[in-house]
This record gives structure tokens, C-alpha cells and sequence, in this order.
């Protein structure tokens, strides 16, 4: 009788297993939480590591470290991120021109080019997604495009001229390539093991260039970044404890970072100005 008990019991969870599953998958995201139907998986710094939550996005300024703008997301990464909060920034600061320093989480092209029309200049470091140089071979940052001509330089000094366009994911990408010239290549090795390297060029690929020249230029960048936005972040983190969020659902959520964030901006204010200042600004509007 105790084993069918026991078998009956593991028949019942994989019942319940099979429905959460059937649920899982027809979600968008392929994605539930039993504690908090809003929440999602994030990802984390740890190599296959995540935490179930929500993702809250600040734009700091880097003189007295007050958040300017903020919000509170589902979403599991910060790459569509970037124009969205750095446009908020720009209208509540009421400037026509901004200067926004991001970490590598937030590179996309199509964001940086979306910042760029709206007279926003960008300083961010670009993450290296091709195997080439894990494999000990040249990237594309090893190959010089050279505008006057439309070609690229390959670090032999052999020159790849562009053949043709394509769309993908709604992006124009230029494709360009010299087989005679792989072909008989002393360093084909450490370059490719096809038969010629090819390098693809976005239509809007300056715009991605000037935000390299930027971050070489101000190699202390990220640096400044990361004293100025971890601040907030780390003094936030510091006053909700151990518990992190006390509420469920996302708009919930969001009201209850919007407090920290006016507690962490109060309390900012009356580091800089002192309370009797602070006061009587309130009371004068």
C-alpha cells in the first residue's frame, strides 16, 4: 500500500509539472514564476547564473550623483535600454545636448545610432562576440576600413573590397572580401581557416566607430561610470537589506523603487545644499 501511496504522489507531481510546463510555453518569453507572475529570470555576473526579479534602470549625474531618471522593467537585459532611458534623461534635464556613459550590457547599434539622432553622444565599450581572437586569430577590429576607397586593410596590408549588401534583422550590412588575396596570404592561418575572410560593415558602422575613437580618447570612461552610477545603486541596495523588493507585480514594484529613489535623492540633496536650504526650496514651490 505505501509504494501505490508513493507512486500515486509522484504521478499526481508530474501532473502538476506537465500543466506548469504546458503554461511555461505558451508564455512569450517561455517564462513563469509562481511567486510573482511579473517577475523574471536575469541574468547575473556568474557564467550561467541568474536571478528571478526585475531589472531597475537609473541615469545618474556624474557631478552630484543624483538620479535623474529612472525604471523598473521585466526584461532580462539592458541591450534596448539605452536611447529609452538616455532620451528621459535628456528631457528632464531640459539640455539639447547630453553626454551618456553605459557598461558593455547596453551596446546595440540601432540604439546607439537612435541616441546619436537625437543629439546624444554615447561612450560605451563594445563586448567581443566573435571566437576569432578566443581562438587566437584576428577580429574585425584588426581589419582598418578605409572610407575614401570602401574597402577594408587586413593586417597583412591586402586590401577587401565590398561585393554586395544584405538586410538582416532590419539592419543593411556590406559584405567584403578578396579571395585571390587569402589565397596566398603568409598569415592566412591566423586570420581564417575558409577559404577568404569576409567582414561585414553595417550601414550605419560610423556611428559605432565614433563611440570606439570616444571610449580611446577617455580611457578612464568606465571608471567614471562605474563611481557614479554603483553609488546610488550600492546605498539603495544598503537601506532595503537582505529582503530586497517587500511586493509583488510590477507596478507595485515600481512604486516602491520610485520611494527609495526619492528617499536616496532627499537625502543627497541635503548632503550638498544642508536641510534649511532643502526646506525652504520645498516650501518655495
Amino acid at each position: 500500500m505505501r509504494l501505490k501511496e508513493k507512486i500515486a504522489r509522484l504521478k499526481q507531481e508530474m501532473s502538476r509539472l506537465d500543466a506548469l510546463n504546458a503554461r511555461m510555453r505558451d508564455t512569450p518569453d517561455q517564462q513563469i514564476s509562481l511567486t510573482d507572475p511579473d517577475a523574471r529570470s536575469m541574468a547575473t555576473s556568474g557564467r550561467g547564473s541568474g536571478v528571478v526579479g526585475y531589472n531597475v534602470q537609473v541615469a545618474v549625474d556624474t557631478e552630484h550623483h543624483l538620479i535623474v531618471t529612472h525604471d523598473v522593467i521585466n526584461i532580462g537585459n539592458d541591450r534596448g535600454q539605452l536611447a529609452r532611458m538616455s532620451k528621459q534623461a535628456k528631457e528632464t534635464l531640459g539640455t539639447k545636448k547630453l553626454d551618456v556613459i553605459a557598461d558593455r550590457g547596453y551596446f546595440d547599434g540601432q540604439e546607439i545610432l537612435a541616441c546619436a539622432q537625437a543629439g546624444i553622444t554615447v561612450t560605451l565599450p563594445k563586448p567581443v562576440t566573435s571566437g576569432a581572437k578566443a581562438e587566437g586569430r584576428f577580429g574585425k577590429q584588426d581589419f582598418a576600413y578605409l572610407p575614401e576607397q570602401d574597402v577594408y586593410r587586413c593586417p597583412s596590408g591586402n586590401l577587401l573590397p565590398y561585393h554586395y549588401s544584405n538586410v538582416e534583422n532590419g539592419m543593411t550590412l556590406r559584405r567584403y572580401w578578396s579571395t585571390a588575396a587569402c589565397q596566398g596570404c603568409a598569415i592566412k592561418s591566423q586570420c581564417t581557416p575558409s577559404k577568404e575572410r569576409r567582414v561585414t560593415r553595417w550601414e550605419h558602422e560610423h556611428v559605432v566607430e565614433d563611440v570606439q575613437r570616444r571610449l580611446d580618447a577617455n580611457p578612464d570612461a568606465m571608471r567614471t561610470r562605474r563611481e557614479t552610477v554603483e553609488h546610488p545603486f550600492g546605498t539603495i541596495k544598503a537601506r532595503m537589506g537582505a529582503t530586497h523588493f517587500l511586493v509583488k507585480r510590477l507596478p507595485n514594484v515600481a512604486a516602491e523603487m520610485a520611494l527609495h529613489i526619492l528617499a536616496y535623492n532627499l537625502t543627497r540633496v541635503m548632503n550638498i545644499v544642508g536641510k534649511q536650504k532643502l526646506i525652504s526650496a520645498i516650501c518655495a514651490a
